[in-house]
């Protein structure tokens, strides 16, 4: 009764005008940047988050929640109709859903992946609205010593599920651990790497970081490596996929939206490697694995079910326990905490309409996504033909803008230059900056549960361990990294890794 209740007010503010208008320019928003290779929710989430100081918080993270699963949506369309993913969770939607365009079976293949994402939102949409005050009241009874164990699994995993080797993605995650203690620390009144730069001491401003790293740097690399991108564009005869193909799809469908659902939780988890992983099952199971790569339905069901439940549950530990499951959840704990809203348990409780209208809106999202992608097929197509070398200046101008709109400060923008050329020269490097954003976001927090644990337990560092959950924790933190390291475990996560860069 409770969560009938509680839908019911979540409903009653994302039918509300202004966050229908903000859903709305969210997905449309995101599915565009779906269908552009190079730009993805990453990047344009951080060059929008200027924008949302002038938005009430609500409207603010529904848009930038829709931009995220909008752009699953619409990674699909290209790179089923021209082989051209929009989205690195839309790869291997490219590899059965262009032959199955290839064979005259466009329009089917894009009703399939449509349907396997309205399918999958839906039901993960409700997995948020289930799971997320079960779990929120449990983390309610988490003490500090519980909360830094948890922070402590979160790096660790998010560390295991970046691309790259090991030793790059904790490199990645302690230089953000280091560039969170910049600035005056509040317990001594002590400046730590400041260098005498008066604008460092409130610490480096997390927008320009975000902007920095994703946006400057994926400009830069697409200005430099793209040319043109070709638009042969397969016909679209029609667009209801037969009896067999509706019997192939609906499995596949439905064990992508599991596999999605649990894995988007996880820390570090997120739609690209959930699609990556729904693939490989359909294969692995599959009565006739050697149609996979020649037009199977499953291949295009399975991963495009999974990467938009993944999308959606990956909501769960941010919002409930205030710990991010991938870069893009970073952004809205980043989102959330310039409208001076903590993420965490009591999200839910002090903030009620937030929480629920935001789950809500994902309902009426994926609707809009339906509405605006299949019909409109023809025009997101033709706008990957727009010519790079007009499109990335223009949107560099205006996060140049949003830059220096939040402190009119030209210190914001140099802080966002330096970190574009460190994040394009970690893209050089096959460094994925995602651990660093999450060391930055959670270093602060940190560092604040230790040393409110050793205070409360007067310098006691068994502490950690004599705490059943938090020995739980910190064990299965010690269990991942051990077993990442056994030699075929880790040749396994290589050819993973490697198999999504191609």
């Amino acid at each position: 009764m409770d969560l009938f209740a509680n839908l019911l007010l979540g409903f009653g503010e994302a039918i509300s005008p202004m966050n229908l208008l903000y859903c709305f320019l969210g997905v449309l928003l995101g599915t565009a940047i779906g269908v552009l290779p190079g730009l993805g929710p990453l990047a344009t989430i951080s060059m929008l988050l200027p924008l949302t100081y002038a938005l009430g918080p609500l409207p603010a993270l529904i848009m930038l929640a829709g931009i995220y699963y909008g752009a699953q949506y619409g990674g699909s369309t290209t790179a089923i109709l021209v082989n051209l993913p929009g989205e690195s969770s839309s790869v291997v939607t490219a590899i059965d859903g262009y032959q199955m365009a290839r064979k005259g079976r466009a329009g089917a293949a894009l009703a399939i992946a449509a349907l396997a994402s309205v399918f999958a939102g839906t039901v993960s949409t409700a997995v948020v609205a289930a799971f997320s005050p079960a779990l929120s009241e449990v983390a309610l009874t988490f003490g500090s010593v519980e909360y830094f164990s948890l922070m402590v699994l979160g790096l660790i995993a998010a560390v295991i599920l970046a691309s790259g080797t090991l030793s790059k993605a904790i490199g990645m995650v302690l230089v953000g651990l280091m560039l969170g203690c910049i600035g005056i620390d509040v317990s001594s009144g002590i400046s730590r790497y400041t260098f005498d730069v008066l604008e460092l001491g409130s610490g480096l401003e997390f927008v320009a970081i975000a902007m920095g790293l994703f946006a400057f740097a994926d400009i830069v690399r697409n200005v430099g490596d793209k040319a043109d991108a070709p638009t042969r564009l397969h016909a679209i005869t029609s667009l209801w996929p037969n009896r067999q193909e509706m019997r192939d799809a609906a499995p596949a469908a439905v064990r992508g939206t599991l596999l999605g659902s649990l894995l988007g939780i996880l820390p570090g988890g997120g739609a690209a490697i959930s699609s990556f992983s729904a693939y490989t099952l359909e294969k692995r199971i599959s009565k006739r694995p050697e149609t996979f790569g020649h037009g199977a339905v499953a291949g295009v069901a399975g991963p495009e079910a999974a990467n938009n439940a993944a999308a959606q549950t990956s909501f769960i530990p941010m919002l409930t326990l205030g710990i991010p499951s991938n870069g893009v959840m970073a952004l809205m704990m980043g989102a959330m905490m310039i409208h001076n809203i903590a993420p965490g348990p009591q999200v839910i409780n002090s903030n009620p309409t937030l929480f629920w209208g935001l789950v809500t809106s994902m309902w009426i999202g994926n609707v809009m996504l339906i509405l605006l992608n299949l019909p409109l097929v023809g025009i997101w197509v033709k706008l990957i033909s727009v010519p790079y070398r007009f499109l990335y200046p223009a949107i560099l101008m205006f996060c140049i803008i949003g830059l220096y709109s939040i402190q009119n400060q030209i210190f914001e923008i140099i802080v966002a230059a330096v970190f574009g050329a460190v994040g394009y020269f970690l893209i050089r490097m096959r460094c994925e900056p995602a651990p660093l954003l999450l060391g930055f976001i959670l270093g602060p927090m940190l560092e604040e549960h230790l040393r409110r644990a050793l205070l409360l337990s007067r310098g006691d560092a068994t502490v950690f361990i004599t705490h059943p959950i938090s020995a739980v924790l910190l064990g299965i933190s010690v269990l991942l990294l051990l077993t990442v390291l056994l030699p075929g475990i880790r040749r396994k996560r290589e050819q993973v890794f490697a198999e999504e860069d191609t």
